[in-house]
């Protein structure tokens, strides 16, 4: 991949670029009916979504899978990776889409956007999925008070470095293999090399290292600044429309046995679900029964 086109891979789906909050974020678009709009997990970008863009189709829903602001074909600003902007990104884009509202599903730093979205933009949410991501309260408790977990994601204290993290991820592909292989389930088909080499070269795209660092330096920096207990307040407040977590048993990044007790601030319907023999990335290790359980769960939604 040399240039942002590179990424608008084929398929059964059309590619569309919508103006929202700013910016002009590429869209992969699939099926007719009630918006879901998908957001995409780190390293990767929109083609992580392309098993649900067809199943959520086939079962009568418009999904829309974006690259997020700095990633893939999306524009890439220097400023704009704090959750704020990230949950104005999504609503912008439902409504570019001429929708008032969606259903939000994320993955890992898609889904952390997701759970934010009722409490900072809830005209703009419909229900809300997260895949391999609990509210953001329980996954920063279990990041200062769990060992494990400190450990499963050293990788957020090493972004916090100024340049050197960009440089590295670009030089090769030895840092996103080492990401996609040890927080999927061991022994399983995913990643591939091709999938490796696919996320590396997407990962290689002028600024998008950068910008997928600034996401995680702003989550880092914000446990220490005044604004955060402001935030953590914000989006604590208690969820009242349905929600679905999906978890796997095998995540080399949020360990399964830290991510209970999200149905404590959800006050709406709340769907829990351990995915066996699945890691992180859920769409693509078991992307048969995550699509199963979102369909059923999409099509259980009051209208």
């Amino acid at each position: 991949m040399s240039d942002a086109a590179s990424v608008l891979l084929d398929g059964p789906w059309e590619h569309e670029y919508v103006a929202a909050n700013g910016a002009r974020f590429h869209v992969a678009l699939a099926g007719d009916g009630p918006l879901v709009l998908l957001l995409h997990d780190f390293p990767q970008f929109w083609w992580a979504w392309r098993h649900q863009l067809v199943a959520l189709a086939e079962a009568g829903f418009r999904a829309a899978a974006i690259d997020l602001r700095g990633f893939g074909a999306s524009d890439k600003p220097p400023q704009g990776y704090d959750t704020y902007t990230a949950t104005a990104d999504a609503a912008a884009v439902i409504r570019s889409l001429g929708e008032e509202r969606a259903v939000v599903v994320g993955a890992g730093l898609g889904a952390w956007t997701a759970w934010a979205m009722p409490s900072l933009r809830p005209e703009s949410t419909r229900a809300i999925g997260a895949l391999g991501m609990p509210h953001p309260a329980v996954m920063q408790r279990a990041a200062r008070h769990d060992r494990a977990q400190r450990r499963a994601m050293r990788f957020v204290a090493s972004l916090q470095w100024p340049f050197r993290p960009e440089r590295a991820l670009v030089r090769d592909d030895a840092l996103v293999r080492g990401y996609l292989t040890s927080w999927a389930a061991p022994g399983g088909t995913f990643p591939s090399e091709e999938d490796i080499a696919r996320y590396a070269a997407a990962l290689a795209l002028p600024f998008v290292a950068h910008s997928a660092a600034e996401y995680y330096r702003w989550i880092g920096r914000n446990q220490l600044r005044g604004d955060g207990p402001l935030f953590q307040r914000r989006i604590s407040r208690p969820v009242p429309m349905p929600v679905v977590h999906l978890q796997g048993a095998q995540d080399g990044c949020v360990l399964a046995d830290v991510t209970d007790g999200s149905q404590r601030f959800v006050t709406g319907p709340y769907t829990h679900r351990i995915i066996e023999r699945a890691g992180h990335f859920l769409g693509e290790e078991a992307p048969g029964e995550v699509n199963a359980i979102l369909v059923d769960w999409l099509r259980s939604l009051p209208e």
